[in-house]
């Protein structure tokens, strides 16, 4: 992870405590880059994160689904019979 320090100097350790803060704010996401910015007293944190991968989702056959390898037999010989229009 990128960190990088704005308006003054921190020490390694406080910066590993906003590193903690951060990971634990946002456990489901991955920190890319971090930005403090420091003000007198105050201190601004901005996290920058790892782009998420998206999974396609259509609906067939009335279900939302990213792929049909859940379906049942059934389902797949609807999916596979359905008139599929072009645009």
């Amino acid at each position: 992870m990128n960190v990088k320090v704005v308006g003054g100097t921190l020490s390694q350790s406080e910066i590993d405590a906003y590193i903690d803060y951060g990971e634990k704010k946002y456990p489901d996401r991955e920190i890319r880059e971090m930005t403090v910015t420091l003000d007198g007293d105050f201190v601004d944190l901005k996290f920058d994160f790892n782009n998420v991968p998206f999974d396609r989702i259509r609906r067939i056959t009335g279900y939302l689904v990213g792929t049909l390898d859940r379906f049942n037999d059934g389902k797949r010989a609807e999916e596979h019979d359905r008139i599929k229009h072009t645009v």
